[in-house]
C-alpha cells in the first residue's frame, strides 16, 4: 500500500479543515439572517397593527407637528431655558373700561388722579425754586456780562450736587451745552439757565394741570373738555376781571375756536396735549395774569377782553333780525363789506350751516381764516372754497370764475376792469408752482404769497390795495418823511 508523504498530508487536511469552517460559518450566517429578517418581519407587523389601532384625526396631527415644531425651533434657538422667553414681554395694551363697567372707569379715574398727583409732587415748589436762585448766585463766577452773572461749569455741577434730588435733571452735560454761547470763560448766564428751569416746571405743571381735564385719559382734549379748562382758568386771569358772568359761555367759545381751528386741521374734534403745549396759544392766554399789560398788547391778543367783546360785538351788529344766526346777505356787509358774492355763496356751500344761516362758532372759523391769511390753516380753509370742482388744484378755470366778481365789482364802482389775463400771469409768476398749468395748496403755503393771492381773488379792497401798492408805499414814505421834518 502507498504512503503519502507527510508534506502533501498536511496540506489535503488545511484544505479539508478550511472548507468545513467555511461551510460552518454559511451555515451559521443563513440562520442568523434568517433570525433577523424574521425579528424585522414580526416588528413590522407589529408597528402595521398599531397603525391600524392608532389612526390620528386631523387635528391631532397639527397638533404634533405645532409640537415637534416647538420643540425642533426652541433647541434651534438654543434650548428649552428660551422656551418661556414669551413670557418676559412686557404687557403693552391695556383694554379701556366700558360704559357699563362703572366700578373699573372709577378705579382707572382714581389710579390717573393719584399718578398726576406724584408728577405734581416731583416738581419744583416756590421755596425750591428759590433756594435754587440763591445758590447760583452764590457761585457765580466773575467776571459778569453786562448786567449778567455768570457760572462756570464745575461751580455748575457743584449747585446741582446742593440743590436736592428734584433739580438733578436739569444740571447735565447737555443743558449747559445748550445755553453755552460766546462767553471767552465758557460759562452759561445764570438768568437764562434759571428761566430755562422755570419754563420746564411751567411747562409739567401746565401739561398736568390739562392732563387733569382728559377724561378719556388718551393724551388729547376733546372741544368739551377745552372749554371747563378755559372756563375754570378764567378767574386767576386779572385782565378778564371786568368781564360779566352772562358773556364767559361765549369768551370761552371764542377762546376755544382758536385752539381747533389751527391745532385740528382734519377736524377730528380733539387736539393732542402735546400739541396745544407746543403753540403759542397757551402763552398769549396766561399772559392775561399780567395786570399791567398794555393796551396794544391787549388789542393784539385774541384771548383778550376787548378782542372777545370785538368779535361778538361785530357778529351781533352783522345779524340785523337778531335771530342769533347770519344770512349770507348779513355777512356781506363783513369787514369792508367788500367780499364777492361769489366767494360768499362758497362759503354757504361748504361750511356748516342752519337752514341757510351761520351760527357763531361757524362764524369764528370765518373770522379766524380771514384775519390769519398767511397762516396754512387759513389757507386751508380758504382753499377749500376756491377749489370748486375739488380736484386739490386751481386751474385758470377756477381763477377766472372767482375774478369775474372782481370785475364786475369794479364796473358797479365806476372802474376800468382789469384784464385777467393780466392778473392771471401775476398769479402765476408770484406763487410759481410745480405744474405751470395749476396752483396747489402747497405751492401757496410755499410762496409765502398766499394771503396776497387770495385777496385778490374774493375781496375787491384786497384786490385794489394790491394795484395800488406802489401809489401806497410812495405815500407812506412822504408821510415817514413830513414826520420826520416836523421832529
Amino acid at each position: 500500500m502507498e504512503t503519502f508523504p507527510l508534506r502533501r498530508h498536511n496540506k489535503l487536511f488545511r484544505i479539508f479543515f478550511d472548507a468545513v469552517v467555511v461551510s460552518v460559518c454559511c451555515q451559521l450566517y443563513v440562520a442568523m439572517s434568517n433570525d433577523k429578517l424574521a425579528h424585522w418581519k414580526s416588528l413590522l407587523r407589529k408597528r402595521t397593527a398599531n397603525s391600524k389601532k392608532e389612526e390620528k384625526t386631523e387635528e391631532e396631527k397639527k397638533n404634533e407637528e405645532t409640537e415637534l415644531f416647538t420643540k425642533f425651533y426652541a433647541d434651534w434657538k438654543g434650548g428649552s431655558e428660551h422656551d418661556s422667553s414669551y413670557k418676559t414681554i412686557p404687557r403693552f395694551y391695556y383694554r379701556l373700561p366700558a360704559e357699563d363697567e362703572v366700578l373699573l372707569q372709577k378705579l382707572r379715574e382714581e389710579s390717573r388722579a393719584v399718578f398726576l398727583q406724584r408728577k405734581s409732587r416731583e416738581l419744583l415748589d416756590n421755596e425750591e425754586l428759590q433756594n435754587l436762585w440763591f445758590l447760583l448766585d452764590k457761585h457765580q463766577v466773575p467776571p459778569a456780562t453786562g448786567d449778567e452773572a455768570m457760572i462756570t461749569y464745575e461751580s455748575f455741577l457743584k449747585v446741582g450736587e446742593k440743590a436736592g434730588v428734584k433739580c438733578k435733571q436739569f444740571f447735565t452735560a447737555r443743558v449747559y451745552a445748550k445755553l453755552l454761547h460766546n462767553d471767552p470763560y465758557g460759562r452759561i448766564s445764570i438768568m437764562q439757565f434759571f428761566n430755562y428751569v422755570m419754563r420746564k416746571v411751567w411747562l409739567h405743571q401746565t401739561r398736568i394741570g390739562l392732563s387733569l381735564y382728559d377724561v378719556a385719559g388718551q393724551g388729547y382734549l376733546r372741544e368739551s373738555d377745552l372749554e371747563n379748562y378755559i372756563l375754570e382758568l378764567i378767574p386767576t386771569l386779572p385782565q378778564l376781571d371786568g368781564l360779566e358772568k352772562s358773556f364767559y359761555s361765549f369768551y370761552v367759545c371764542t377762546a376755544v375756536r382758536k385752539f381747533f381751528f389751527f391745532l385740528d386741521p382734519l377736524r377730528t374734534g380733539k387736539i393732542k396735549i402735546q400739541d396745544i403745549l407746543a403753540c403759542s396759544f397757551l402763552d398769549d392766554l396766561l399772559e392775561l395774569r399780567d395786570e399791567e399789560l398794555s393796551k396794544e398788547s391787549q388789542e393784539a391778543n385774541w384771548f383778550s377782553a376787548p378782542s372777545a367783546l370785538r368779535v361778538y360785538g361785530q357778529y351781533l351788529n352783522l345779524d340785523k333780525d337778531h335771530n342769533g344766526m347770519l344770512s349770507k346777505e348779513e355777512l356781506s356787509r363783513y369787514g369792508t363789506g367788500t367780499l364777492t358774492s361769489v366767494f360768499l355763496d362758497r362759503v354757504y356751500q361748504e361750511c356748516l350751516t342752519y337752514d341757510g344761516e351761520m351760527d357763531y362758532k361757524t362764524y369764528l372759523d370765518f373770522v379766524l381764516a380771514l384775519e390769519n391769511r398767511k397762516e396754512p390753516a387759513a389757507l386751508q380753509y380758504i382753499f377749500k372754497l376756491l377749489d370748486i370742482d375739488n380736484r386739490g388744484s386751481l386751474n385758470v378755470f377756477a381763477l377766472n370764475y372767482f375774478f369775474r366778481a372782481i370785475q364786475e365789482q369794479m364796473k358797479i364802482h365806476g372802474q376800468e376792469p382789469v384784464s385777467f389775463q393780466d392778473v392771471k400771469d401775476e398769479i402765476f409768476d408770484m406763487v410759481k408752482p410745480k405744474d405751470p398749468l395749476k396752483i396747489t395748496l402747497q405751492d401757496l403755503v410755499n410762496s409765502g404769497q398766499g394771503d396776497t393771492v387770495t385777496s385778490i381773488l374774493i375781496d375787491l379792497n384786497g384786490f385794489w390795495t394790491y394795484e395800488n401798492r406802489e401809489v401806497l408805499v410812495a405815500n407812506d414814505g412822504e408821510s415817514n418823511t413830513a414826520d420826520i421834518d416836523d421832529t
